[in-house]
């Protein structure tokens, strides 16, 4: 008897898995009745193309959504009602917040010739960069970013952060621009795009290429460990002010983050940075998320809070991902370009709860 009342409690206590959860009503999102969804609609439409040939059941919602006033706050808002199922997403142990933070467009100096001033590089992606595909052999690798190259009859890890920044390169030839600050490249792969302001006056774009496939390790976190800060003084600027103020130790911290980003020229550099799903992103509206949980392209209702402690409850769409976002409530916003958005970025840490609007057929399957 024991043993079964011992089953028995188990089965009431158990917690809930991590990720999608039980659907819940439209009045549980924290103030879905006061957001300007029609602000949001321009993205949605956007993205339809992707998303249409990706999944028979945005055919049919682009369709219906392409017919819609856009201008009309009412039409759309009763097309979300009407055809998606909020759920909230959970994580470990059904806990309902996580870590929102922020990414912007970052504007640098750079030039396509190295100089005494521009002696920084970026890197175009280098053709010896393989990516592996074995996840039909090791299921384990399925969604991961497998990079390698070859060297003599084998297959081995790409070159780290310390071997591409050491002064004997091996990507020496593969640069794209030179940028005359030291540190500008680093943030630029943790911002994943930027705009450029040449020497010669022309403005270029520059959009994530590819990645050596190493881990994403946070610098900040790594300082923390190290005793130089705090965990509630780590922010972008913090990171950039210990880098200038110590830069005999500057380059071994950025190698204890081995993952690193390679880059395109953007054909329009007017035009946001695209993301994941191959979109223009939307300022405030576009955000990164871990793509193992939420599908590229969902629909998301996001409940936090802007540094300053303004609430930010509006919905959003997953359109990116990044090496450091992992997990079911994380999500990373994109704020846009300008000294407004550095700053919302660079400070954005804030605890948030996120829902994802599942088209009804796929709810319905739950």
């Amino acid at each position: 008897m024991l043993p079964l009342l011992s089953a028995c409690d188990w089965f009431k206590t158990r917690e809930p898995e991590p990720g999608i959860g039980a659907p819940v009503t439209w009045s549980t999102l924290p103030g879905w009745s006061e957001d300007r969804l029609i602000d949001a609609w321009p993205a949605v439409l956007a993205q339809c193309p992707r998303m249409q040939r990706r999944d028979a059941q945005w055919q049919r919602l682009c369709a219906i959504a392409e017919q819609i006033d856009p201008d009309n706050e009412a039409d759309v808002r009763s097309f979300l009602t009407t055809y998606f199922q909020p759920h909230e997403i959970l994580g470990k142990g059904g806990k309902k917040d996580g870590l929102i933070t922020g990414y912007y467009q970052p504007l640098l100096r750079g030039s396509r010739t190295a100089s005494e001033t521009y002696r920084y590089p970026i890197y175009k992606r280098p053709e010896s960069l393989l990516k592996v595909s074995l996840d039909s052999l090791y299921p384990e690798l399925k969604g991961k970013r497998v990079r390698g190259r070859i060297d003599g009859n084998r297959v081995v890890p790409f070159y780290s952060r310390a071997e591409i920044d050491h002064e004997t390169s091996p990507l020496k030839g593969h640069e794209l621009l030179w940028l005359d600050d030291p540190y500008a490249s680093f943030f630029l792969q943790i911002q994943g795009s930027g705009k450029v302001q040449l020497d010669d006056g022309t403005l270029v774009g520059v959009n994530y290429a590819d990645q050596n496939g190493h881990p994403y390790v946070s610098i900040g976190k790594k300082l923390i460990e190290w005793g130089e800060l705090e965990r509630d003084e780590v922010s972008l600027f913090t990171i950039r002010q210990w880098l200038e103020a110590h830069p005999q130790r500057a380059q071994a911290l950025l190698n204890t983050n081995p993952s690193y980003v390679f880059f395109t020229l953007r054909r329009d550099p007017g035009e946001n940075p695209r993301g994941s799903l191959n979109v223009p992103l939307t300022d405030l509206r576009s955000v990164a998320i871990d793509r193992k949980v939420i599908p590229l392209g969902s629909l998301l209702w996001l409940d936090t809070t802007l540094p300053d402690g303004q609430p930010l409850r509006r919905l959003m769409l997953a359109q990116d991902t990044g090496g450091a976002i992992n997990g079911p409530v994380r999500a990373d916003i994109f704020f846009g370009t300008g000294k407004r958005a550095e700053q919302l970025a660079g400070n954005m840490k804030q605890p948030g709860r996120v829902f994802i609007l599942l088209p009804k057929q796929v709810a319905d399957q739950e």
